[in-house]
């Protein structure tokens, strides 16, 4: 079922998560330990990421090195296709430009199509490590419009090849990000949310927003997104914070602000414990404004863990 019927159909906020594919070596078995928990609040999707490939340097026998690629966290299709038998819920895999063709991304389409899989969320994704800009493959989608283009054009029986005559159309529903405090590589807001709308009129149905701590910058968001016309669901993204580390982490990696509010709690916090319920408080203090507000969904970037938006969904659902 496309996300935006289940969003359409709900008679108030669903919940839903996102998981990490296990590291390579891992089993799956790992994955569901922290998923059935989970289960108990009757998710109409999960979101699986995809993560691109790195670079390593491997010694060859003769002293010198090789740069090899390779990726740590495979198995995004595959894992798709398992919760849905398991669990019998639609999963919604990351799709990205990075490290990918477009005839590449034609055939990941196909097989997620080949699977009954019809929702996916199109990403630019990450730069590579080491790198400044994000820089596409060769014949590659240079930014998530292109990639939202391109599920369109599949959408409507358009492949990359034009000999191919009466081909079956995809049938994606297509989810994109929004940044409450903006895209990193956008020079501002406006500018942003201008990108943004291009995606809506490309064919986007929903909107998942970066994770956000601070509720009146989600609020905002959405203030900004109807006055530029933008009115599909947006969806918020939320995270329990765990450690103190990550009131650093957090902000240099996802360039997001945290309230002073809640570093204060962290940082009078004595020990983990006590951050980690920090953590948690604040996140069910921020779900119960955001359902009280209305949002269709409360979606919870859980990193492979549980435990924190377990306690925090037993207190809102």
């Amino acid at each position: 079922m496309k996300i935006i019927d289940h969003i359409n159909s709900a008679e108030g906020t669903l919940f839903s998560f996102e998981i990490l594919p296990p590291l390579k070596g891992n089993d799956i078995e790992t994955l569901y330990q922290g998923i059935d928990p989970l289960m108990d609040f009757k998710p109409k999707f999960i979101d699986v990421t995809y993560h691109r490939e790195e670079y390593v340097l491997r010694e060859r026998p003769d002293g010198g090195f090789d740069k090899v690629a390779t990726r740590k966290r495979p198995g995004t299709v595959g894992i798709c296709a398992a919760l849905m038998n398991k669990y019998q819920v639609d999963a919604v895999p990351h799709l990205i430009c990075g490290g990918f063709s477009k005839e590449e991304t034609e055939n990941a389409l196909i097989d997620l199509a080949f699977l009954g899989i019809d929702n996916v969320l199109a990403l630019r994704g990450d730069n590579l490590k080491g790198d400044s800009m994000f820089v596409p493959e060769e014949n590659g989608n240079t930014n998530a419009l292109e990639l939202v283009n391109q599920v369109k054009d599949m959408n409507q029986g358009i492949y990359l090849d034009d000999e191919l005559k009466n081909a079956n159309p995809t049938n994606f529903c297509i989810g994109v990000a929004g940044y409450p405090e903006k895209h990193q590589d956008a020079p501002n807001l406006k500018s942003d949310l201008t990108f943004l709308k291009k995606k809506i009129d490309a064919g986007a149905e929903f909107i998942v927003t970066q994770m956000f701590f601070d509720n009146s910058k989600y609020f905002e968001f959405v203030d900004h997104c109807r006055a530029n016309g933008i009115n599909v669901p947006i969806i918020p993204g939320l995270k329990p914070l765990a450690t103190k580390k990550q009131l650093f982490i957090l902000p240099k990696i996802f360039h997001i602000d945290l309230p002073e509010d809640l570093v204060d709690e962290v940082e009078k916090a004595k020990n983990a414990e006590q951050v980690k319920e920090a953590g948690i408080q604040w996140c069910i203090a921020q779900s119960k404004e955001l359902k009280k507000a209305g949002v269709p969904v409360l979606h919870f970037y859980t990193m492979g863990k549980s435990e924190a938006t377990y306690r925090v969904a037993s207190e809102v659902f």
